[in-house]
């Protein structure tokens, strides 16, 4: 029975692949050695996870298995789940070892959130937004979005402003809800929300556990679909420790958007840079140095048309 002592040799190997990528990872290795020791192509595990509800990708679920990208989004994280109980794995097996990547990536980037941070404020913040009713674009589609950081004399985030440019692509539009996101550590309860110019603050919720905050920005006008809209907003934060970085994701491509961090007289950091993220999970890229302008002690970057994913601004104290 030559055959069937190579199909059991090959599926003990697979079984040992399986176990020691279990204990050590990383994710993606394990997710490739458990399709691999069930036997599934792609397409039926697409299947499986179809049938408990959950929507990913034959791309998404290759690029996973391959290390190309990890699961970021709630939907992502319920597939993860779910492909435990379809290869058979034990419970949290591969939750765990993408948050142990996560532990792993914060110890050796301090100054960056980790992974899991993001996808845990990921997930409250499209809590926060249902309870306002708000879809992730709200009707508006971004033409400029113009945004000053101020670092305090502490090296903390004092606050921020942004300046908005939208266009409405649907009747009826009367509101934007704005999301800050503050530095670990932060009180997000603590901070203020300050409507400056053509809006007046709604309701507001927060999330002191991820330190996200929403608001609601009330225009006084419904606008027609094709309309355009301008309208600036603050929020005052002061409430964490030492910050690092400032960054905004953008879950949908938009138009122009500007960044400027603005330092106090008595902090200012060594270096600055700028960078970017295809998404939380994914490796930073681009980085570059920016100098400090030494009349304004601020530093900036312009997108001059953003795609989906991250920028920010990183920098480093003495």
């Amino acid at each position: 029975m030559p055959h069937a002592t190579q199909h059991a040799d090959i599926a003990a190997v697979a079984s040992a692949e399986l176990d020691s990528a279990l204990r050590g990872g990383p994710f993606h290795a394990a997710l490739r050695a458990a399709i691999a020791a069930r036997g599934l192509p792609l397409q039926r595990v697409q299947h499986h996870l179809s049938r408990r509800g959950v929507k990913v990708g034959v791309t998404s679920l290759s690029y996973w298995q391959q290390g190309a990208r990890r699961p970021q989004r709630p939907e992502s994280l319920r597939a993860v789940r779910a492909l435990e109980e379809i290869l058979q794995l034990p419970e949290e097996s591969l939750i765990r070892l993408l948050s142990e990547a996560d532990d792993h990536s914060a110890l050796q980037q301090p100054a960056a959130r980790s992974y899991r941070s993001l996808v845990e404020a990921s997930g409250m913040l499209e809590r926060l937004l249902a309870e306002l009713d708000c879809p992730v674009d709200g009707g508006l589609h971004t033409l400029a979005h113009h945004e000053q950081v101020r670092i305090g004399g502490r090296r903390e985030l004092a606050g921020r402003e942004s300046h908005h440019i939208v266009r409405a692509h649907k009747d009826g539009v009367d509101r934007f809800v704005a999301v800050h996101h503050g530095d670990p550590g932060c009180t997000p309860e603590r901070m203020t929300v300050h409507a400056l110019e053509n809006c007046r603050t709604g309701r507001v919720r927060w999330h002191h556990d991820t330190g996200v905050l929403v608001a609601e920005l009330l225009f006084g006008t419904r606008l027609r679909a094709g309309d355009t809209y301008l309208f600036r907003y603050g929020v005052e934060d002061g409430t964490a420790d030492v910050s690092r970085e400032y960054a905004r994701g953008f879950p949908l491509a938009g138009g122009q958007y500007a960044l400027q961090v603005h330092f106090a007289e008595n902090a200012l950091p060594a270096r600055c840079h700028r960078f970017a993220q295809h998404s939380a999970a994914a490796p930073r890229s681009g980085r570059q140095g920016l100098a400090i302008s030494g009349l304004h002690r601020s530093v900036h970057l312009v997108e001059p048309r953003v795609r989906t994913g991250i920028v920010g601004i990183g920098w480093e104290w003495e």
